[in-house]
């Protein structure tokens, strides 16, 4: 069995800003390949906004957003292999039970309804998915639904290592 993961971008984020977590998801780079790693096309315009908001307020300077806006490009926009979900009309209906179901906001639930169809494309063929977010109340609709959730600010490399596998 081959996991993969699906990141927000609560947890996208902290590849290009250093957080709390940021080593959590820097090992989960080094641990999967692009192609077993996906997000929502959505979620990379959102890392891009809060990247901006972060120099914004100072936290970052100009050239961090320089290099993290190129490093997003390169590792995600960029790369083939790093599956990126679009949302399309059919997701956006599929979607709202879950806003219904868990009370969660409406981008929280395109991701969710992404990694839930994943997940059966995944486990059809013998592999898995974790959901990879910070977020906790996407992180608790995601177990509730029955997903691998895991929250890189509160678990450690060795807990994703158990989740991941050898």
């Amino acid at each position: 069995m081959a996991a993969h993961a699906i990141l927000d971008a609560s947890a996208l984020v902290k590849r290009y800003a250093d957080e709390t977590g940021t080593p959590v998801v820097n090992h989960l780079f080094r641990r999967l390949p692009p192609a077993r790693l996906a997000c929502l096309n959505v979620g990379v315009l959102e890392v891009i906004s809060i990247l901006v908001r972060k120099r914004n307020a100072n936290r970052i300077s100009d050239a961090e957003l320089q290099q993290a806006l190129t490093n997003v490009h390169g590792e995600i926009l960029g790369a083939p292999d790093f599956t990126k979900t679009a949302v399309t009309d059919s997701l956006i209906g599929r979607s709202i039970s879950l806003v219904l179901r868990h009370s969660i906001n409406a981008t929280d639930a395109l991701f969710l309804r992404t990694a839930l169809d994943f997940a059966a494309e995944l486990r059809a063929i013998g592999n898995d998915l974790i959901l990879v977010a910070s977020d906790l109340r996407l992180l608790r609709a995601a177990q509730a639904e029955g997903l691998k959730a895991f929250n890189p600010e509160t678990q450690s490399e060795s807990d994703l290592d158990a989740l991941i596998g050898p």
